[in-house]
């Protein structure tokens, strides 16, 4: 079996690859290596270097195919609103051109990367799939546009789409030196860099963080899932809500960072966040297995190799 995976070079996309390689898959990656890099592409890969908004190219690296992950995206929901069009023309466009050029060449299986930004501001926790959407972004509102253009082709085709909300994900290869790079890996970088970081607000935000390996494993899953529904909505989350002060706390801890400086809460900023689960784990078969101390372990343990190697991690 043949997998494309668009955004392949990147941190989720790189960790997908390495689990369905070691499965016994054929992985072709797609990437314009724009944020992905080379090096995360792993040993038995294929990489085409190409741009999800040149449909022709590609329609080309989707032959011979079986599935295609759909993980290509402009993720920084800042640059969503200073560039709306070029963020369209990506999170958009670039998930029109996936599923036609699937239909096109009779691939049915496309797993499309949506995320939790869909739900905006919702008190409603958890949160579930059944949810309206409000997205309080261009980012958000492209995602929601990939979920219905998902459901459109599963209509009309008779295809068997599956979109996968995400929550926060975190775990090795999350670059935090990208000024769009997740807290957590703001944290840890700043931490090891010994630096402060800052909290905003009172820290009581919370977040539904899942480690990438997790999220490699839904994408896995989603993959080679029989289809479920066509066109369904999967949170891939945890189910369980940590605060960012709990976060940079136990941060700290591992670190030995200094505690962390205060700022006034930034505008806009959603207080809570977290998935109701249920529907991945009946339907998908999908449980996370990595918990949240033990992600950040093995986030650190990678974190201080590759870019601080020479400070010590305390104990």
């Amino acid at each position: 079996m043949r997998i494309l995976i668009t955004g392949g070079a990147g941190f989720i996309g790189s960790h997908t690859a390495e689990l369905l390689l070691a499965q016994g898959l054929d992985v072709t990656i797609y990437d314009d290596l724009s944020t992905g890099k080379r090096a995360n592409v792993p040993a038995g890969a294929t990489l085409v270097q190409g741009d999800v908004r040149d449909f022709s190219a590609l329609a080309i690296a989707m032959r011979g195919c079986d599935a295609v992950l759909h993980l290509a995206a402009v993720v920084s929901v800042p640059m969503s609103i200073q560039r709306p069009h070029f963020a369209h023309e990506v999170n958009a466009t670039g998930t029109l051109n996936a599923l036609e050029a699937a239909r096109y060449l009779g691939i049915d299986r496309v797993v499309i990367a949506s995320s939790a930004a869909v739900y905006g501001a919702s008190k409603q926790l958890p949160l579930a799939e059944a949810l309206p959407p409000e997205p309080l972004s261009p980012y958000a509102a492209q995602k929601w546009l990939a979920e219905a253009y998902a459901a459109t082709y599963a209509a009309l085709h008779g295809m068997s789409p599956i979109c996968l909300r995400y929550f926060n994900v975190y775990g090795p290869r999350q670059d935090p030196a990208s000024p769009y790079s997740g807290v957590l890996s703001r944290f840890i970088g700043a931490a090891l860099a010994r630096e402060q970081s800052t909290l905003h607000g009172d820290g009581r935000q919370t977040r539904d963080f899942i480690y990438v390996g997790d999220v490699a494993r839904a994408n896995v899953r989603a993959l080679l899932a029989p289809d479920p529904a066509p066109g369904l909505v999967f949170n891939v989350g945890t189910g369980r809500a940590v605060s960012v002060a709990e976060a940079y706390a136990l941060i700290a801890r591992l670190t030995g960072a200094p505690p962390a400086g205060r700022a006034p809460a930034r505008a806009g900023d959603v207080p809570h966040s977290r998935a109701d689960v249920g529907r991945a784990r009946t339907l998908l078969g999908f449980a996370p297995c990595t918990s949240f101390e033990a992600g950040l372990e093995a986030t650190l343990a990678w974190a201080q190799q590759r870019l601080v190697p020479t400070l010590p991690m305390s104990a």
